[in-house]
């Protein structure tokens, strides 16, 4: 494998803003008070400092890592064993029809 005679560098060039916080909190679904954004606004400056300082490392003629070990696709033969009933797995259930658990819904559509 022939190595590239150029460097490859990866810049981060992000802005940690507040309407970017406020864009992951809408996206997770989640609400943070002032403090807490802004801690969260330092942590992610970090996390973006920590990959532009990763740029610095030397990596000319340094294969690239394709497995942790030199054992790959390591296979093993389908087992059959028993399996728990459709009844004995709904016969605790607190809700249920004769197929399915019941849950309640925990998403909703925001319009």
């Amino acid at each position: 494998m022939q190595l590239p005679s150029r460097v490859n560098h990866y810049f981060c060039f992000m802005e940690v803003t507040d309407s970017l916080i406020q864009k992951l909190a809408n996206l997770a679904k989640l609400k943070f008070n002032v403090i807490e954004k802004e801690e969260i606004k330092k942590d992610l400056q970090k996390m973006i400092q920590f990959v532009q300082k990763l740029d610095q490392v030397d990596t000319v003629g340094v294969e690239p890592l394709m497995h942790m070990g030199d054992n790959i696709n390591i296979m093993r033969q389908d087992e059959e064993f028993d399996t728990v009933t459709r009844e004995d797995a709904l016969k605790n259930a607190p809700i249920h029809d004769n197929s399915f658990f019941k849950v309640p819904k925990v998403i909703s559509r925001e319009k």
